[in-house]
């Protein structure tokens, strides 16, 4: 059973409660180089559920990553302890043309649905997002879609992730099924602030929704652990993203190094101070660690520093 003591926050105004950091499992089927190992993964899983980190994040998109998590369900029989979130239309497996561009057709997101459904071994899902806005296909067109699932409980709230305010906004716009509407996922650590600086954060709180942010330790970075390109293995995306560029890593290291110091006064990790500033600067924000490998080495401290109730303010 898990923990019932873990912090936990509303996913918006009138959302369900979830715990205030998830477990993101990109890292279990793609991206990240290497092979993962499944049997780790599935261990991962339970350290996660059994300490009260039930707030999961895939996608189609995530390689074996539904699949993983599928056979954890089924092994286990934990589906209902976990809120589960996953994602359609980052990328059109159905053109023939392989572009490997972003689908949102209706009667693409219905066989995503499908697909997904079956891989993860479950015949519902707690919030579905828009993994990608498809410019060809109007949000409300896409949220209409959507609008059957819900009302027959198949999905029980729906998501947009990297969208625009005005996309936002139409989707919650749309009459009935735009209330079901309710988290944005965006990307926010403290290399990444644009949500913060173009309003986008203070809209979301506006509309009642709730901010889910992910890479919060920007894709490993602030753990301190990489210090050059050179420490990933070949495949790892990181290799080809500017922020891990040798030009750019000796400058980033340096903020590392300040996060680090504060950490020290604490007692804590630069992974936990960066979690714990998240959670602090925007109460209703929820935040998903890197992957599964970056959870496993912050999870046990970050607990003790993570609660959105302490009285610490966002500067401490």
């Amino acid at each position: 059973m898990p923990s019932s003591s873990y912090p936990t926050r509303r996913l918006g105004r009138n959302g369900p409660v979830v715990s205030s950091i998830g477990l993101g499992t990109m890292g279990i089927g793609i991206f990240y180089g290497g092979q993962t190992d499944e049997e780790s993964s599935m261990k991962t899983l339970s350290y996660a559920a059994d300490r009260g980190v039930t707030f999961w994040d895939t996608s189609d998109f995530y390689g074996t990553s539904e699949a993983t998590l599928g056979k954890w369900f089924a092994k286990t029989g934990r589906r209902s302890e976990i809120f589960l979130a996953t994602k359609f239309g980052s990328i059109d497996y159905s053109d023939p043309l392989n572009r490997r561009l972003p689908s949102s057709k209706p009667t693409y997101i219905r066989r995503q649905i499908q697909n997904s459904l079956k891989a993860l071994q479950t015949d519902y899902i707690d919030l579905y997002y828009q993994h990608r806005v498809d410019p060809e296909v109007p949000i409300e067109v896409v949220v209409e879609t959507l609008a059957p699932y819900v009302e027959n409980g198949t999905i029980r709230w729906i998501g947009l992730s990297e969208c625009s305010l005005e996309t936002l906004r139409r989707a919650k716009s749309v009459p009935g099924v735009g209330a079901k509407v309710i988290a944005a996922q965006m990307e926010f650590n403290p290399f990444e602030l644009t949500i913060e600086k173009n309003g986008f954060a203070a809209a979301v709180e506006e509309y009642g929704m709730g901010l889910v942010c992910y890479s919060p330790l920007s894709r490993g970075l602030v753990s301190g652990q990489y210090t050059s390109p050179d420490d990933f293995e070949d495949g790892d995306i990181r290799k080809k993203l500017p922020r891990f560029s040798a030009e750019n890593f000796p400058k980033n290291l340096e903020v590392v190094a300040k996060l680090k110091a504060i950490a020290d006064k604490h007692d804590a990790t630069s992974g936990q101070v960066a979690l714990a500033w998240i959670l602090a600067s925007h109460p209703n924000c929820e935040s998903y660690t890197l992957s599964y490998l970056a959870f496993l080495s912050s999870l046990t401290r970050t607990y003790r520093i993570s609660c959105p109730h302490s009285r610490d303010t966002p500067d401490q």
